[in-house]
């Protein structure tokens, strides 16, 4: 990458780091007693919470997806540990003119078939991602491109809808397939048949594909002539195990050799289990609930369970009322037991469009209850909240949290704490009206947080895509809009910082605590530095030295 032009238009600037690293680990020794599951230098397994919806890497923009998914595939730029851009694929960009931007890519990498990896695979790779995603939709990543123009084998120029000063940003989760593995598994009906069989599961990535089993094993096998080097790890194994006493018990028990997500009630005792390595991390996932806008919503009654004549969670007092309800610091003290941070917007304190001059909210509920008596609702009404129990920690104690703290200003809370997999196509299906789960604005920009939910869903303008509640401000839409096309760093972040002052005004995305996440690892056997979007990744794990 040219840093002398590029880095004010697309680094960057935060200041915030990874403020936990795992502590060197030398006992090395101590490993061959561990068992079967033992690490060695030739298998790695880990216990995930979740994985892949299917192997195809552009269907799903889950977390838990694209992580599974950068074991085989690369992207054009990749995020670093502290989500700062660096060359992947690509290894310089500059815009050209106000609507191209041109790509350089890395020459002589290999795909795991031995084919050479060119522009042509980067074009067939941006032009099949509007035709198989799915429901949570990876569009965005692609959204502002227009036209892919091979220049050479190795450059491109990347036509867009007008200026996209954030184009590089987006490409951090453009996962990159063999244009010609791919070729007969590129429509809804073949994709998943391809990828899933490992016909088609051919990247550029450290890992080749071996074998998988949907919610169950993902079996991996070392790619030698990988660009970056070799991974220290001739098998990699991603066991699927969901449940999280499941997970760190099959870590004690020597199943597994690292796991995920150890929820907040293992924590402490972790922390003093001689046998177990505790690794602590700030995520970049908010918490954030989200209030139905729209004029008829499905899942809001009166208190006798009766339809209401309008939709209460359109009233600016009423959504006050709820964001006064919330008490964020029994969040994060109790229910996650210190595992987190009170969160008063939908993005970590210094990340690019971060606010500092919104306020953190309150907890105030007899005021809360006036607030209601003042909106009519005095004897206040009934919800149902649906959030995830099986994605990120914590997710669904929050929910039940949230129940308990709603219901004491008078809003009765049905709780409905549900698979992922049930979640969010019934999410995307609009049939929900109050809802929760986590955001983590993945490439470090406010645009793609904003942009995908604060922007009303339009698709004349490409933004909005997940915005499922119909919330609508016609000034954030013009400022994500002006921002978009805004080259100038800092322009572009003021303009950022007033779209999400206006947005948490608004109160109809709420939130809640911002994660922090924690790891279990056997004692002395692993070293890696967490990453802020969580992803565990067998690459940047290495055994203890």
């Amino acid at each position: 990458m040219k840093k002398q032009e590029n880095t004010a238009l697309i680094q960057r600037e935060t200041t915030v780091k990874t403020t936990f690293n795992l502590k060197r680990l030398i006992a090395a020794g101590a490993v061959a007693a561990l068992g079967a599951g033992a690490v060695s230098a030739q298998t790695l397994t880990m216990g995930v919470r979740g994985g892949p919806e299917s192997l195809d890497p552009h269907f799903s923009a889950l977390g838990s997806h694209a992580e599974a998914a950068k074991h085989i595939f690369d992207t054009l730029v990749w995020s670093g540990t502290d989500l700062q851009i660096e060359p992947g694929l690509a290894t310089e960009w500059t815009p050209i003119d106000e609507d191209t931007w041109e790509f350089k890519l890395r020459e002589g990498v290999k795909f795991h078939d031995g084919s050479d990896f060119t522009a042509e695979d980067v074009k067939f790779s941006i032009e099949r991602i509007p035709v198989v995603t799915g429901p949570t939709t990876t569009t965005i990543y692609v959204r502002r491109v227009s036209e892919v123009e091979i220049i050479d084998d190795y450059t491109l120029n990347i036509h867009t809808d007008g200026p996209a000063a954030t184009l590089p940003f987006d490409f951090v989760r453009l996962f990159i397939v063999s244009s010609e593995a791919a070729a007969d598994f590129s429509t809804p009906e073949t994709a998943a048949a391809g990828f899933n069989s490992g016909e088609a599961t051919i990247g550029t990535g450290p890992y080749k594909y071996v074998s998988w089993e949907p919610k169950g094993d993902l079996v991996l096998e070392r790619f030698d002539d990988y660009w970056r080097g070799m991974g220290a790890w001739e098998q990699v194994i991603r066991k699927e195990i969901p449940n999280d006493s499941s997970r760190l018990a099959a870590l004690k028990s020597g199943q597994v050799d690292l796991v995920n997500y150890v929820s907040s009630v293992d924590y402490l005792a972790l922390e003093r289990d001689a046998a177990v390595d505790a690794i602590k991390g700030d995520s970049v996932y908010v918490m954030n609930l989200q209030l139905d806008q729209r004029e008829d919503t499905p899942k809001v009654f009166a208190n006798d369970g009766s339809k209401l004549d309008e939709n209460p969670l359109r009233d600016p007092l009423v959504r006050e009322a709820i964001d006064l309800a919330i008490d964020r610091e029994t969040m994060v003290d109790i229910v996650l037991e210190g595992l987190g941070k009170p969160a008063n917007q939908m993005m970590p304190p210094g990340f690019f469009g971060s606010s500092e001059d919104i306020p953190m909210p309150e907890y105030n509920p007899e005021r809360a209850k006036e607030l209601l008596a003042e909106a009519g609702y005095p004897d206040g009404f009934k919800i149902e909240l649906y959030c995830t129990a099986d994605r990120l920690p914590g997710d669904g104690a929050i929910c039940q949290g949230l129940g308990q703290m709603f219901s004491q200003i008078g809003i009765t809370t049905d709780v409905n704490a549900i698979s992922k997999t049930v979640y969010f196509p019934a999410q995307a299906r609009l049939e929900y009206s109050v809802f929760m789960n986590g955001w983590g604005t993945l490439t470090g920009e406010a645009s793609y947080t904003l942009g995908s939910l604060a922007h009303s869903n339009n698709p004349d303008v490409k933004l909005g895509a997940f915005n499922r509640i119909e919330y609508k401000n016609d000034k954030v839409d013009e400022l994500m809009q002006a921002g978009a096309t805004m080259l100038d760093a800092d322009e572009r972040r003021a303009t950022y910082e007033e779209a999400m002052e206006l947005t948490m005004a608004d109160r109809a995305y709420i939130s809640i605590v911002q994660l922090q996440t924690v790891w279990g690892a056997k004692a002395g056997a692993l070293e890696f530095d967490p990453r802020f979007d969580e992803d565990t990744l067998a690459f940047f794990v290495k055994p203890a030295e």
